[in-house]
């Protein structure tokens, strides 16, 4: 005798886990795209120091050869070009929610929250990874690529904090991006067992503060193949997202259901003049 066995759908949708984004603490959106779909910066040049002359004249010299010469030093024009931040990413997507559907999982597949999987699932890792990319081929400094080991790693990372000191770039706002696997090496250096972020490291089981930086880590999916890790400032990136459309249109004539539609625009760009506010450090291997 044979038994029919029962099967039970529970209402409950086995998601994907997804990462928050970051990209907020790396980049900034200082400038307002609304009614331009491109900006443009000026870059103004700066002239060196002279030794101040009390006599405008040297001996021997008139006036018409010494016309350029003040007691300030020679006159010059400053040079006042300009870069073109143009947007190029104009991205979108469509999907049907049909009403029987709906009704036949239990709501488990309805518009509304299949719109927030599409977000989390496949939107926002599109635009981290784009951001990532254009932050690593814009970076400043990029050293020769190596391989990061758990003893040489904190010397690696303050090597990038240093060139970031001689070039200048503001101490405060600093961030650490690391790939998944350099956060291990991280957890596993025995200098970190010195400084006070190891303690924390050790309670909170992540990574909070090194050297005065943030330590973000990021999944390895949305980072350029063989990163390792990249200090930046966030003044460094602009990462404007101009515009974000999402609807669920019902009772269309092209469904009996819901379409949901969506549409982002966006795109990122590594200011010339601010290029060594990133520092960027490949891996082998």
């Amino acid at each position: 005798m044979s038994i029919a066995l029962a099967t039970q759908f529970a209402p409950y949708t086995d998601d994907l886990f997804k990462a928050e984004s970051k990209i907020s603490l790396l980049t900034n959106t200082d400038f307002d795209w609304t009614g331009a779909h491109a900006i443009k910066v000026y870059k103004v040049s700066t002239v060196s120091m002279n030794d101040y002359s009390r006599n405008v004249y040297a001996p021997g010299e008139n006036e018409e050869s010494a016309a350029s010469i003040s007691r300030y030093g020679e006159l010059y024009d400053l040079d006042a070009t300009t870069e073109e931040l143009l947007l190029s990413k104009d991205r979108s997507f469509i999907f049907n929610v049909d009403k029987m559907d709906t009704d036949e999982t239990v709501g488990q597949v309805e518009a509304a929250s299949a719109l927030a999987r599409q977000l989390r699932n496949v939107v926002i890792p599109e635009i981290d990874s784009y951001v990532y990319g254009k932050m690593v081929t814009g970076a400043g400094t990029k050293p020769t690529a190596k391989a990061l080991t758990a003893d040489d790693i904190y010397t690696d990372i303050l090597a990038g904090s240093e060139t970031l000191d001689d070039a200048e770039v503001p101490e405060t706002g600093r961030v650490l991006v690391v790939a998944p696997s350099v956060y291990t090496l991280l957890k596993q250096a025995a200098v970190f067992d010195n400084t006070d972020i190891g303690a924390e490291m050790r309670l909170k089981g992540v990574v909070g503060i090194l050297d005065g930086m943030a330590v973000v880590r990021v999944p390895s999916a949305r980072l350029p193949e063989g990163f390792g890790f990249m200090l930046a400032h966030p003044s460094a990136t602009v990462a404007p997202v101009k515009l974000e459309d999402y609807s669920v249109h019902s009772d269309t004539v092209l469904s009996s259901g819901d379409i949901v539609t969506g549409r982002v625009v966006y795109d990122a760009f590594v200011l010339d003049n601010k290029a060594d506010a990133i520092y960027y450090q490949a891996v082998t291997g």
